[in-house]
């Protein structure tokens, strides 16, 4: 009986689910004081897809009131990432949001269109906020747009970094599936609120079926080839506007 009682306490025991541990960024070793400065951190979401607006946030937080669970938004569930949009729009000194169109996307290609919302997040920023000149702009990846109008500093993985490009992550991350929702209302046929616009073999089976969409980017390949199947003509070559580099690449990027 007494064996009994505890091979049953150990099954027990087993069975409990264990804590998730909480996701907190490690310290970022600033360029500058972002206390004594206005550090900005800048992200986009929807680069990948095959459709809808690439979606860019810039955001300034106030290091003496940090908001709490800022991290890629990648890293966080959705429940997280929408409990967390609202705080940062109503705690974050500035912040802006901008977009590229599919039009936009066609016409400058994906880098360029990205840093065109880019700047659109950022004038919307200054627009809406009385800041005084922005001193840095601290950057996801490794380019640092032209388009913008203060210093830049490309950071690596800097969404999993740096609070303000988390932050921005998120903004932007948030805004660009509240679209994706919005088109599932109007095409459910599109399953759009499941595969949020990427690339799946789901996705890709049912745009070889249905009719493509304006949302769609004709520039990129899987649509680009299904415009050219349904003409009958080779892929075409989509023309772009001139500007081939619109960023400064720095090397090595701020890690």
């Amino acid at each position: 009986m007494a064996e009994t009682e505890q091979v049953a306490q150990k099954t027990k025991t087993a069975k409990k689910p264990r804590a998730k541990k909480a996701t907190v960024m490690a310290p970022f070793a600033y360029p500058i004081d972002p206390k004594t400065h206005i550090v900005c951190g800048v992200d986009e979401a929807g680069r990948g897809p095959l459709m809808g607006d690439v979606v860019a946030a810039c955001v300034v937080l106030d290091h003496e009131h940090m908001i709490e669970g800022l991290n890629d938004s990648k890293k966080l569930s959705e429940k997280k990432r929408n409990a967390l949009f609202p705080l940062i729009k109503e705690q974050a000194k500035a912040w802006g949001i901008g977009r590229a169109s599919p039009q936009e996307i066609d016409e400058l290609n994906i880098i360029g269109a990205t840093f065109l919302a880019m700047r659109r997040a950022y004038d919307e920023m200054c627009q809406n906020f009385a800041l005084p000149q922005v001193n840095l702009a601290l950057i996801d990846g490794n380019l640092v747009p032209k388009t913008l109008p203060c210093y830049g500093q490309a950071v690596v993985k800097g969404d999993s970094k740096v609070p303000e490009i988390a932050a921005a992550s998120i903004l932007a991350k948030v805004t660009r599936d509240a679209d994706l929702y919005e088109l599932d209302k109007q095409y459910p046929e599109y399953h759009f609120a499941k595969h949020k616009g990427y690339p799946t073999a789901e996705h890709l089976a049912l745009i070889r079926e249905l009719p493509l969409l304006p949302c769609y980017r004709a520039s990129y390949g899987p649509v680009k080839a299904i415009i050219a199947e349904r003409s009958g003509q080779s892929v075409p070559e989509v023309k772009r506007k001139p500007d081939p580099t619109p960023f400064l690449l720095i090397e090595p990027p701020l890690d």
